[in-house]
C-alpha cells in the first residue's frame, strides 16, 4: 500500500492525477458538472445524437427489446437485433461480415491479439490508441512502432523485418484521436500489398463523422480489417469489426474479449441499428452540420495564425507543460467552457494539451471565444 500511496502522490506532484468528474446531465452542446452548466467542448458525441430527447422517445415507442442479454453471445447472449445490426454495418462498409464487440477497446484488443501469434508481427503507427498497443502486448507476437504518419519509416521497417515473420499486420487509425490528423490510407494499401501484409484501420473517430461516406476513410478501398465504435458519432454503445467472412469467423473463435464477455443488451443494439437505418438521413444531416462547422473553425484558426496538425473535428491546442495545461483548463472552466486537460500517458510527455472536440451542436462563436481567452 505504501507504493500505491507513493505513486498517487507522484501523480499529484506531476499534475497527472485524475478524478472522475461528477457529471449530472448533458444536453445539446452543454454539460452540467457539480451543479454548474458549461459549454461542452469535450464530447465524442460528434453528431449530438445521444442528447436528442425526441429521438429517444420515438425509438422507445417503437421498440421493446430486452434490457439485458445475460450471457455471452456464444451461449445465450445473441438475438435477432445483433444479426440485423451486423448486416447493416457490413453493408455500410461494403464488407462480407461484421462482428460486434462491447467497446472499441475490446474490439481492438480482441482483433489484434487473436490475429497475431508468436511467429507474427505488427507494424503500428506510434500514436495509435492504447487498445491497439495492449492488443500487441497480449498477442505474444513481435511489433514495431513506426514514426507517426511517416511511411518512409514504415517501409524501412518492412524492408528490414517483414521477411522474418509469417503473418504481418499494419495498423493505423484513420483520424487520430488526440491530434485530429489523418492517415494516408492509399499509401498504407500500397505498402501492405508490396510487403504481403494485412491492413487494419481503426475508424473510431471517422465513422459517421468524417470522409465522403458514413464509413470514414476506408470505404471501397483494399483494407482487410476495419474497427470502429458505436459510442461516438452514432451516440450509442458498443463497437465492431468488419472484414471478410473468414476473418470474422476466426475472431468468433479466437478473440477472447468477444468470447468471454457478456454481450450488450439487445435494446442498445436495436437503438444503433435504428439510427443507422431508419434515421440514416438524420445522421447525414448532422454530419453536414458538423462539416460546415469544421470548415469555419479551421478558417478561423488560419486567420489567427494558429498552427495545428488537425484537418478534422478534433482540434489539439498543445501547451506542453502539465501544470500550465491544467491552469488554462481551469481558467476556461471558470468562464463557462468545459475542456479538460489531456496529459500523459494519454499523450506523449511534453505535449499536454486542450483537446477541443467539435460536435454538430457546437457554435463557431463559442470556439472563437475560447481561442480569445487562451
Amino acid at each position: 500500500m505504501d507504493r500505491i500511496a507513493e505513486e498517487l502522490e507522484r501523480l499529484r506532484q506531476n499534475n497527472q492525477h485524475r478524478t472522475i468528474p461528477n457529471i449530472e446531465s448533458k444536453s445539446d452542446g452543454k454539460i452540467v458538472v457539480d451543479g454548474v452548466e458549461y459549454i461542452n467542448f469535450a464530447s465524442n458525441d460528434y453528431l449530438g445524437i445521444s442528447t436528442k430527447e425526441d429521438l429517444r422517445k420515438e425509438f422507445l415507442e417503437l421498440n421493446d427489446s430486452f434490457l439485458s442479454s445475460a450471457s455471452a453471445r456464444l451461449l445465450t447472449g445473441s438475438s435477432p437485433e445483433y444479426n440485423n445490426l451486423e448486416k447493416t454495418l457490413s453493408d455500410i462498409f461494403g464488407k462480407e461480415k461484421a462482428l460486434i464487440f462491447n467497446t472499441g477497446y475490446q474490439a481492438n484488443l480482441g482483433v489484434v491479439s487473436a490475429l497475431i501469434g508468436k511467429e507474427d508481427v505488427v507494424f503500428s503507427d506510434k500514436l495509435n490508441h492504447a487498445s491497439i498497443i495492449d492488443g500487441m502486448l497480449l498477442s505474444r507476437g513481435n511489433f514495431f512502432r513506426y514514426k507517426h504518419l511517416d511511411y518512409d519509416n514504415l517501409e524501412n521497417l518492412l524492408k528490414k523485418k517483414r521477411s522474418e515473420y509469417k503473418r504481418a499486420l499494419i495498423i493505423s487509425e484513420s483520424v487520430f484521436s488526440m491530434d485530429g490528423d489523418v492517415a494516408d490510407i492509399d499509401k498504407l494499401i500500397e505498402l501492405k500489398n508490396k510487403y504481403n501484409c494485412l491492413l487494419m484501420i481503426d475508424e473510431a473517430h471517422a465513422f459517421c463523422s468524417y470522409g465522403n461516406t458514413l464509413a470514414g476513410e476506408s470505404y471501397g478501398k483494399d483494407v482487410d480489417i476495419i474497427t470502429a465504435t458505436l459510442g461516438k458519432a452514432v451516440g450509442s454503445f458498443g463497437a465492431f469489426c468488419v472484414s471478410n467472412g473468414q476473418i470474422i469467423s476466426y475472431l468468433i473463435n479466437k478473440a477472447r474479449s468477444f468470447i468471454f464477455s457478456t454481450s450488450i443488451p439487445p435494446i442498445n443494439i436495436a437503438w444503433s441499428n435504428w439510427l443507422l437505418t431508419e434515421k440514416k438521413d438524420y445522421i447525414k444531416l448532422q454530419k453536414r452540420k458538423l462539416e460546415h462547422l469544421v470548415k469555419a473553425v479551421h478558417a478561423s484558426l488560419r486567420l489567427r495564425g494558429v498552427d495545428t496538425p488537425s484537418k478534422t473535428h478534433i482540434i489539439p491546442l498543445v501547451i506542453g507543460d502539465n501544470e500550465k495545461t491544467v491552469k488554462v483548463s481551469e481558467k476556461l472552466k471558470s468562464m463557462g467552457y468545459y475542456i479538460p486537460a489531456i496529459r500523459p500517458p494519454t499523450v506523449p510527455e511534453g505535449t499536454s494539451r486542450l483537446r477541443i472536440s467539435l460536435t454538430s451542436d457546437c457554435r463557431l462563436e463559442d470556439f472563437e471565444e475560447v481561442l480569445s481567452i487562451i
